[in-house]
């Protein structure tokens, strides 16, 4: 499936509004979702990667987790969801995932801005009976492509196919999401979402001045890597009590609305990142709370990175790691010079409860 022909197009007609209004509406779900995030980072530190660089995506976990419950016939799994994405019903949760998928990942490539693209698949067991209304939703909602599968005969074959997928709506960037034998002949149904982000700078790094210089990392250690820097003295910075944040906005589309930028918090102790985090995961609303002002900086640089993580979501989210089901997870960034590009998959297995006989 070509990622850029399938965009996730949601017309507001498919779920019913909510009673807010539709400002109220955007700006209470827009903090809810980073007041989630914010939430699954300190989760995903605290469980798989303490003291080690990571990149994750709550937009491509929520996508997935989504899908499950609209479509779980397990009350309890829905009920569990609801909890963990902080939403007290199925109608406010698609409301956010409407707002994600037509606002946040809109493509605005065709009008100059970031190349966006949010795509969802479905692999079920082709001897199950599916209920028409869970297909209908899971296609014409949430732009699932939906495949009948056979696992009980081909399971690594439909791995090796969500693996293509995985490769194909990421540019190659992520090439495995389900490792070998977490797909079985016990396996009935899969969830997958790819995300994939490609933006230019507003206003691109100088090569010229690009100078190795020492980073400290975690450990305390320092090394040496390769800084950027720009001639242009106002940037989006400010300080606050214990931290700095800088704003690097990317080249916008045609709408004047939807801007895109990518934030950087430092804490001002050298070993403050873990307090930081915990501070951001705690304090509603923190990310809406400090967005920097243009300010005169004497010196900039900022470091050119790539990074690549990936893990089972299970062991960090284990709320919802009930003993049929598995949730996989694979990111990757990188920033240079001239712009970022951005990759996400999650894939979540779920496998029947009893023993499958062939007759």
């Amino acid at each position: 499936m070509d990622p850029q022909a399938k965009k996730q197009k949601l017309r507001t007609s498919e779920i019913a509004s909510p009673s807010l209004s539709k400002m109220e509406l955007e700006n209470e779900q827009k903090k809810k979702q980073n007041d989630v995030a914010m939430f699954l980072t300190e989760r995903v530190i605290s469980a798989v990667a303490t003291n080690s660089n990571f990149v994750f995506s709550p937009a491509s976990i929520n996508a997935v987790l989504t899908m499950v419950a609209a479509t779980t016939e397990n009350e309890t799994l829905r009920s569990l969801i609801f909890s963990f994405l902080r939403s007290s019903s199925m109608d406010e949760l698609n409301a956010v995932f409407r707002e994600v998928a037509t606002i946040v990942l809109d493509d605005g490539s065709e009008s100059g801005g970031s190349k966006v693209t949010s795509v969802n698949g479905v692999w079920v067991e082709q001897t199950l009976t599916i209920n028409p209304s869970s297909k209908d939703l899971l296609e014409n909602f949430f732009k699932a492509a939906f495949s009948q599968v056979d696992f009980l005969f081909k399971a690594e074959e439909v791995r090796k196919e969500v693996n293509s997928w995985a490769a194909r709506n990421t540019s190659d960037l992520i090439k495995e999401i389900l490792p070998p034998r977490s797909v079985s002949s016990y396996t009935t149904w899969i969830y997958g979402n790819a995300l994939y982000f490609k933006g230019a700078w507003e206003h691109k790094f100088d090569k010229s001045l690009t100078r190795d210089k020492e980073f400290q990392l975690l450990n305390g250690t320092c090394v040496s890597v390769p800084f950027m820097s720009s001639s242009r003295k106002r940037q989006y910075a400010s300080g606050y009590d214990g931290f700095k944040v800088l704003r690097l906005p990317f080249e916008q589309s045609g709408d004047a609305n939807r801007k895109l930028s990518m934030y950087f918090y430092l804490p001002d102790a050298k070993d403050g990142l873990d307090d930081l985090v915990k501070r951001m995961a705690s304090t509603s609303g923190f990310l809406d709370s400090y967005v920097p002002s243009q300010a005169r900086l004497g010196e900039f640089r900022i470091p050119k990175f790539k990074i690549e993580f990936g893990f089972e979501a299970s062991r960090a989210f284990n709320e919802l790691e009930l003993e049929e089901a598995r949730l996989f997870h694979k990111a990757c960034v990188e920033m240079d010079e001239d712009g970022a590009e951005a990759v996400a998959v999650t894939a979540r297995t779920l496998k029947c409860g009893a023993r499958r006989f062939l007759t």
